[in-house]
């Protein structure tokens, strides 16, 4: 067996609010765009509720804010030979904020929680790989016989099939650990083991929380956390300015003020996002890879970046965003060569090109323009280019039923691994809801992916990844456009503040505000 123990210390987000006196009680101050759905990690489904739970509770593992693997409340694991029994041994000394100590039923409650209907939100899936959670979900079983408590203290894990990236699934906010049994009105206020313990909530006003003074982790350097919800961009940049938050992202089509007024507050680094317009690869010309090569060289994607996008992205050349293991940021990509796509489209047999839909979200201004962008080179190959325009869910069950020629999307990670930019995205089983929307299937690509999944060795899978990425980007499912760079402003008072990568990577406990 190969024995994982994590040391790395967190090194937790934190955003400050502005106006504390030496000697007096500290305050943090965040913000959200729109209220929580919850506090109740079952109901984990969308990043206000996500971050929210990351504050008050813990995870048997999680992250930090470059995405690395960190140990949480269980402090090392044991993967067996055959890679697919996880066992996971629990800190000693963890407690609740009512006091009760954590033990390994605790573990196994939360995540019969979370795959019951009853109580779940639909985000059940990090618990699949476990034998029997399926069948639970569906209600075709009355327990799940992949989980068994080993004692107070452990807690053991058979998988239906090995999967190295599990540890990371147990670090996602709706895994995070309840006690049993779980409160009645848990979702309204909760008691996790996290470094914050819930205060108060004034739905679409604010959340307060306060320092847990016993954490394992050692408690947060400020005594209060406040979380204010601020729907408006420029709002929450003149808040920051004003010194009432301490943090915030810099609105689209503001960079370059911020760059030129205040250069040393900024942040930036590439987000585990990457933007593209799928290709499918079951309808008309699409089906011939020259024909989606043609398209990446007839578009002027480093143009568009820096006139749309404010320049805040990296070229994208692969699915892999460039943070994590597995990018291969040196990769020659399809350079703009308008006459290279002409000459490809003439060998598949469009000399003088052809008409095609591309379906765009109505709702994202700025993707919009990159939609006309697009439409705009395009057609200068011969390419003629019908823009349609549907709300984002019209848009997306087009992409996922095979309806769209084309569609200009989004993808955010759900966890930090170059797995999640692959399996969801190019296997095939995935087809449509499962997130390929390019309807691609090579066999060989298939069982790549399969194989890096069950590969523990860190430097094998990455090579893989790296190969699979490689092997794709070559059949162009995508045209492929870039990876956005988050661009944050923090206040200069703010010390030991970096913004996340991943949205629960930041829990607040290391920052502190000079005087």
């Amino acid at each position: 067996m190969r024995l994982f123990r994590l040391w790395a210390a967190a090194a937790p987000l934190i955003l400050v609010a502005c106006g504390s006196k030496p000697g007096a009680a500290t305050s943090l101050a965040y913000y959200e765009t729109y209220d929580p759905r919850s506090l109740d990690p079952a109901l984990s489904t969308d990043v206000p509720t996500g971050e929210m739970v990351s504050y008050v509770f813990d995870g048997l593992t999680a992250f930090d804010v470059n995405g690395r693997l960190l140990p949480g409340l269980a402090d090392r694991w044991t993967i067996g030979r055959d890679g697919q029994r996880y066992v996971f041994h629990l800190r000693p000394g963890v407690r609740f904020h009512d006091g009760r100590p954590l033990k390994a039923t605790d573990v196994r409650a939360s995540f019969l929680r979370v795959l019951d209907p009853a109580s779940t939100g639909g985000r059940a899936w990090p618990l699949y790989p476990i034998a029997g959670a399926q069948a639970y979900a569906a209600r075709a079983a009355t327990e799940v016989r992949g989980i068994q408590v080993l004692g107070d203290t452990a807690v053991a894990f058979d998988l239906t099939e090995p999967l190295a990236v599990f540890p990371k699934f147990l670090a996602m906010p709706v895994v995070a650990i309840v006690p049993a049994p779980a409160p009645a009105d848990l979702a309204a206020h909760p008691v996790g083991t996290g470094p914050w313990r819930f205060v108060a909530w004034q739905h679409d006003d604010y959340l307060l929380f306060a320092k847990n003074p016993g954490y394992w982790g050692g408690p947060p350097l400020a005594d209060t956390l406040s979380v204010r919800i601020i729907p408006e961009p420029l709002t929450q940049a003149a808040e920051l300015e004003a010194g009432r938050l301490s943090a915030v992202e810099v609105p689209f089509g503001e960079g370059a003020r911020w760059r030129a007024q205040r250069p040393d507050w900024l942040q930036g680094k590439p987000a585990l996002r990457v933007i593209y317009v799928a290709l499918n690869t079951r309808r008309g010309p699409l089906t011939d890879v020259r024909v989606r090569q043609a398209i990446n060289y007839a578009v002027n994607v480093p143009e568009i970046l820096r006139t749309v996008w404010d320049g805040r992205g990296v070229v994208a050349r692969g699915a892999i965003p460039p943070l994590l293991a597995g990018a291969d940021t040196s990769r020659v990509g399809y350079e703009f060569d308008p006459a290279k796509a002409r000459q490809l489209l003439a060998g598949a047999g469009y000399p003088g090109g052809f008409a095609i839909q591309l379906w765009r979200s109505s709702s994202n201004v700025v993707l919009g323009r990159v939609a006309l962008a697009v439409q705009a080179d395009l057609e200068r190959v011969g390419i003629r280019v019908e823009l349609v325009d549907r709300d984002a869910s019209s848009q997306r069950q087009a992409a996922r039923s095979g309806k769209a020629d084309m569609a200009l999307l989004d993808w955010w990670a759900d966890y930090p691994d170059a797995d999640n930019f692959l399996f969801p995205l190019f296997y095939s089983g995935n087809f449509g809801p499962g997130g390929n929307y390019a309807f691609y299937r090579d066999p060989i690509t298939d069982s790549l992916i399969l194989r890096a999944r069950r590969t523990a060795d860190d430097p094998a899978r990455t090579a893989l990844y790296r190969r699979i990425d490689e092997r794709v980007y070559r059949a162009a499912p995508w045209l492929y456009l870039w990876f956005p760079v988050d661009l944050w402003a923090k206040h200069p008072k703010v010390q030991g503040w970096e913004f996340p990568v991943i949205s629960n990577g930041q829990r607040w406990t290391g920052v502190r505000r000079l005087p």
